[in-house]
């Protein structure tokens, strides 16, 4: 039996107690015992049962219901059961929510607190020039979507573009004009820097303006039809000395406008007429016309001059001669000529015609110029300087230059010799004035 000490102590109560109790096996459990560690889920809460209405919440077979908080999620099974290996039947996590990555809207960007997670703000913003369309600033919600529609950057802003000052010019002298030319303005975009057109409203750099105001327009694009325009005048002055009039009883001929600076005014008088002053006039930079006021004076002819050709000269660039000669007054050709003629008296004005008649034979030979008579020896110079016939009848056309230009040895009608003398060229420029000075016949 061993030693007696022994003896008594396996002989005890409290330790005979122990031996004589039923011993329960190594893998069982007391239904209220820990048996699995405790469930601690980080941003989650924990919501444990246990078997029976037991106390411990860690117990062999407790259900555990697991919930994370707002803005994260659960990975896992979202109960746990407290196995017989002491472990949970899951491992469980909850994460914190993520929204979808943001666009990079074009032409911008964006800032976030805290990425694309829950309750991070981000707020967009554009690059210069551009202006943000939509919202710009977004949450990412609960539900793991942005609080918003994604914003875009779009160009709203118009091109810029500076035209040049308001240009005033003086024209040129003798013109209504004067060139101008300016740099052609450049414009900008704010946002890529790209124009897709430039379009001008008026006259190109380096025109010819006219006298007056002229508004000029500069209007450019940019790739979003975004427009940008900017004005400018061009002012023309013309320098005037006054208008001038036409002698009575002639003409005036101007260049350019008729008084502007630089301007040139010719005068001349009608047939029979002869023109005192200034031939031509000039207006200078003072404004005031060079020369004197001309005027026509009624022609004097002197017919006492000593030969035909002092006579002849007294005409010359001024007047057409012509010279009806017969051998007596009776001859019914000089007759007939002579009534013609005097029913034609407009058309002969009209075209600076004198006529001269030599009547009779010498020394009873007269020679006339409407009221003034020649003496009988300037008659016969003249007949025989233009080597005019002594006895028959005959008609001489001179023209302003003294030159013999048809001779008629029978009626001439006054039709047919004013279409001859329309074919002149210095003719031409006389009708070109008569037809603006408004003179003209009906015959």
């Amino acid at each position: 039996m061993g030693s007696p000490a022994l003896r008594a102590a396996l002989l005890s109560p409290p330790l005979l107690l122990l031996l004589l109790l039923p011993r329960v096996p190594p893998s069982r459990a007391s239904p209220d015992t820990p048996w699995c560690s405790p469930i601690k889920v980080k941003y989650g809460d924990v919501y444990c049962r246990a078997p029976q209405g037991g106390y411990y919440k860690t117990a062999l077979g407790t259900r555990c219901d697991i919930r994370c908080r707002k803005g994260y999620e659960l990975h896992g099974s979202s109960q746990l059961v407290c196995q017989s290996n002491k472990r949970w039947s899951d491992k469980v996590i909850c994460k914190q929510k993520r929204c979808p990555t943001l666009a990079m809207p074009a032409n911008g960007g964006f800032k976030c607190v805290d990425g694309a997670y829950f309750n991070s703000r981000c707020e967009y913003y554009c690059s210069p020039g551009y202006t943000l369309k939509g919202e710009r600033t977004v949450t990412c919600m609960d539900n793991k979507a942005w609080s918003g529609r994604p914003a875009s950057c779009v160009d709203m802003e118009p091109p810029r573009i500076k035209c040049p000052s308001v240009k005033e010019r003086i024209a040129e002298p003798n013109k209504l004009t004067v060139r101008v030319s300016w740099e052609t303005p450049e414009g900008r975009d704010t946002a890529d820097g790209i124009l897709t057109d430039v379009i001008l409203k008026g006259l190109p750099p380096g025109s010819n303006f006219p006298e007056g105001d002229h508004k000029i327009q500069y209007t450019v694009y940019d790739r979003a039809e975004n427009k940008g325009i900017c004005k400018f005048r061009v002012k023309v002055r013309v320098r005037r000395c006054g208008k001038l009039n036409a002698p009575e009883n002639g003409y005036m001929k101007c260049s350019s406008d008729g008084d502007n600076y630089g301007a040139t005014c010719e005068f001349s008088c009608i047939g029979g007429y002869e023109l005192q002053g200034s031939p031509a006039r000039v207006c200078q930079s003072n404004l005031a016309w060079s020369g004197t006021e001309p005027t026509c004076a009624a022609m004097n002819v002197n017919v006492g001059v000593r030969t035909a050709a002092a006579l002849l000269d007294q005409f010359y660039e001024k007047r057409r001669l012509l010279i009806v000669s017969t051998p007596t007054a009776r001859n019914l050709l000089y007759r007939l000529q002579l009534g013609m003629l005097q029913q034609a008296q407009c058309g002969l004005d009209l075209r600076h015609i004198t006529v001269v008649e030599l009547v009779g034979v010498f020394p009873t030979l007269i020679g006339r110029i409407g009221a003034k008579i020649m003496p009988p020896a300037l008659a016969l110079q003249l007949r025989l300087l233009l080597r005019i016939p002594l006895y028959s009848f005959s008609t001489v056309l001179v023209d302003k230059h003294g030159m013999d230009k048809e001779r008629y040895v029978s009626l001439v009608m006054p039709v047919a010799l004013f279409n001859l003398i329309d074919t002149f060229p210095l003719r031409k420029e006389e009708m070109v004035l008569q037809a603006e000075m408004g003179q003209t016949c009906n015959t």
